[in-house]
């Protein structure tokens, strides 16, 4: 099995496993992921992705790649995959430690919310091999680190260590590699308290186009000011308040 998969009432937690390949992201594993956006698409909850064995994916697995043609690459194997992970209702939360490279990185990329173990290795080293970074660098990376960085990154293939990543806001922040899980899952308990609703529309607003704003966020909040959630909360809120506690 090349991810490995546990259910929560509130979370999912997918785990990358081919030891063998240092967790390389081959069609197996992109089946996987487009298994479990289904399922996460028909029950929205917060999905925390993270690899085995102190690695999160090394790369594309390159045997794989090699022999694909320019159909496969119209196909956008990965970048399909990648996108349904952005697109999912609730958040996203990488864990990453080890190498993320390549489909690595940019499977992370596609997350909400990055958080790194004390071994991140993370970069684009395509140009290497005669490719180009097509699952979502071009464009993701640009929005989380600026597009003076992601040239950088992207045009000379280096790799940021988990310091370097915090420094340029590609990760939020780095934990000891034993407290990264755990951490991913303090997170999750933070949106676990949250209406879920009210998260996703959150979600919604913050990956709308420019262009869309304020209207977005206006019809969002208008459905949220109507819902049944809203006002218990905002009771509960009020009550608690009055008791002084």
């Amino acid at each position: 099995m090349v991810l490995h998969i546990t259910e929560h009432a509130d979370r999912v937690v997918a785990v990358l496993d081919r030891p063998e390949r240092r967790n390389a992201i081959d069609q197996a594993t992109i089946d996987a992921l487009l298994a479990l956006c289904a399922t996460l698409e028909e029950e929205p909850r917060t999905l925390i992705l993270t690899g085995a064995g102190g690695v999160f994916a090394a790369g594309a697995d390159i045997g794989e790649l090699r022999e694909r043609t320019a159909a496969d690459a119209r196909r956008s194997i990965n970048a399909t995959a990648f996108i349904r992970i952005r697109e999912l209702p609730m958040p996203v939360i990488a864990a990453i430690d080890g190498y993320a490279l390549g489909g690595g990185a940019e499977l992370a990329y596609s997350a909400d919310i990055r958080i790194a173990g004390p071994d991140l290795r993370i970069g684009n080293p395509e140009t290497g091999l005669g490719i180009i970074a097509a699952a979502g660098a071009t464009w993701r990376l640009p929005e989380i680190v600026g597009e003076a960085r992601a040239a950088e990154l992207l045009l000379t293939g280096r790799t940021l260590d988990a310091e370097e990543a915090l420094r340029w806001g590609l990760v939020s922040a780095v934990h000891p590699a034993d407290e990264l899980l755990p951490a991913a899952h303090a997170i999750a308990d933070r949106i676990a308290l949250a209406d879920p609703l009210a998260t996703q529309h959150t979600k919604r607003a913050l990956h709308a186009p420019r262009h869309a704003h304020p209207t977005v966020e206006q019809e969002l909040q208008a459905e949220l000011f109507e819902s049944p959630e809203k006002h218990r909360r905002m009771t509960a809120f009020l009550s608690r308040r009055r008791d002084g506690s």
